[in-house]
């Protein structure tokens, strides 16, 4: 094969090279441990990338990767630098969810100043247990309150997203950070114009909880 394509000029395309979670684009694929440590719906599971995102803060940009598998359950992934770089793997719930995991009163102290507040999940039915057991810590307190930024449904990887006449450069909205007192589970929430309110849970895991990868077409 290799007489054949040099003898018409042709030229094997190289596979492009993914080992690590910061190189994945759309349509690549990434396969997780089959750990019980992870919740069942990243247990041994298969995703595609159907889409990135950015975050855009005053200092720093974060980048979204969604992420689809075969229960069609978007799993978002970012990546968490500290020490170590750590998988953020995040579960969007939606308000009937959040008024059956959290008092709603206590949920609520989280947007008043000056940023302080404790949160302690319910405690969990049958019914949702094996949905959230993993994702819920025992006790979250405050991290971040009312930061600005803006959301972007496009990959800005090593770019200053454009802004508009305006100076915006993408949707705005405020983040509220809760941690558990592991650091290993968090509560983010995302306010943007006219009270749509995002709410995630999210769990940290070592990047190794990746176990293949595979490049897409």
């Amino acid at each position: 094969m290799g007489f054949f394509n040099r003898f018409f000029g042709k030229k094997v395309q190289a596979q492009r090279e993914l080992n690590h979670p910061s190189q994945l684009k759309l349509s690549d694929m990434i396969t997780l441990d089959n750990s019980f440590a992870l919740p069942v719906q990243l247990r041994g599971q298969q995703f595609k990338v159907e889409a990135i995102n950015t975050y855009e803060f005053e200092r720093r940009q974060r980048t979204e990767w969604v992420l689809k598998g075969h229960s069609h359950t978007s799993i978002f992934l970012s990546l968490a630098e500290d020490d170590e770089t750590y998988l953020a793997f995040s579960l969007k719930i939606s308000r009937a969810q959040v008024e059956q995991l959290f008092d709603l009163e206590q949920f609520s102290t989280l947007f008043d100043e000056p940023g302080r507040a404790q949160l302690t999940p319910n405690a969990l039915s049958p019914t949702h247990a094996d949905t959230f057991a993993l994702w819920l810590g025992k006790q979250y307190h405050q991290i971040t309150f009312a930061a600005f930024g803006y959301f972007h449904r496009e990959d800005y990887r090593g770019l200053k997203p454009p802004q508009d006449a305006n100076g915006a450069t993408g949707e705005p909205f405020e983040y509220y950070l809760l941690l558990d007192d592991d650091e290993t589970r968090a509560i983010e929430v995302e306010v943007y114009e006219g009270g749509d309110t995002d709410v995630l849970l999210t769990l940290y895991r070592p990047i190794t909880d990746i176990r293949d990868y595979w490049p897409g077409s």
